[in-house]
Formats: structure tokens, sequence, C-alpha cells
């Protein structure tokens, strides 16, 4: 399977105040600012050659970014992988028994099928591996263990 490095996700309080980092000290630009109201986020995409950094600010306390920020402040939140085949790897992830987070495969931002691996079988790391860019529905979500 190849894989890349798809971006690395952040957790911050305010986008606005985490941009500024980004964009006037590493030069960065963001290319997009997206609410993806399914995960409960706003997301600001900052592209670099082989990446992304993706910003991402809690639209509520209760939802799973907000969680995070309340336990463990600002950070790195998770390292998502572009993958051909997000159902190909989420099937292959069963077969050796690591678990998903929540429904898998999703939508995430610009469209894309996502899933999450949880840390507890991925040494650590919250791993996403996101799907090609694509702007159709997703289909059902396979089962989970």
């Amino acid at each position: 399977m190849t894989v890349r490095l798809a971006h690395i996700g952040i957790a911050v309080r305010s986008i606005v105040d985490a941009r500024v980092f980004y964009e006037e000290v590493l030069g960065l630009e963001v290319k997009k600012i997206e609410e993806i109201a399914s995960e409960g986020v706003r997301v600001a995409l900052l592209p670099f050659p082989g990446g992304e950094i993706e910003l991402l600010e809690a639209l509520d306390p209760e939802t799973p970014v907000g969680r995070f920020l309340a336990k463990h402040g600002e950070g790195l939140h998770h390292v998502s992988f572009d993958v051909p085949d997000v159902r190909k790897a989420i099937l292959a992830g069963i077969e050796h028994g690591v678990e998903t987070v929540g429904e898998a495969p999703r939508r995430g931002a610009e469209g894309r099928e996502i899933a999450f691996f949880h840390p507890l079988f991925t040494h650590g790391v919250l791993v996403e591996v996101a799907g090609p860019r694509n702007d159709a529905p997703a289909s059902q979500p396979q089962e989970q263990n």
C-alpha cells in the first residue's frame, strides 16, 4: 500500500490566534478554513511540500477536540496518512486487532473518507487514514471490533 503524510492535526483554542505563528513565522498560508459539523470542529489547512498542518478548533467543549483541549491543552492531536483505500486500511487494522475510534469510515475535511485508529493500538498516537479528496457522500461504515 502506498502511504504518504497527509497532515499533522494540531488542536488549538483559536485558529485566528494559532495561524499567526504558522503564517508569520513559518511562512505557510491558510489554503482553506472549513467547518465539519459532524466532527464538531473548524479546521484550517496550511499546506507545505509533502503535507499539511491542520489546525483544529472545537465548536463546542463537549466535542472530541473540545475534550482533548480540556484534558491536554493545545498540541499534537493526530497524524494523518494518505492511503489509496481507507476501507482496505480499516480491514487490515481489524485483521491485526487494531480498533478504530468512532464511526469508520466517515467524511472529513475536503470530503475525504477518513478513519481514526485508537492510540492504544498505535503506540500512543491517534492515527488517521485519509482517502483521496472526494465530494461524494460517504457510504455505510464498516463494523468495528
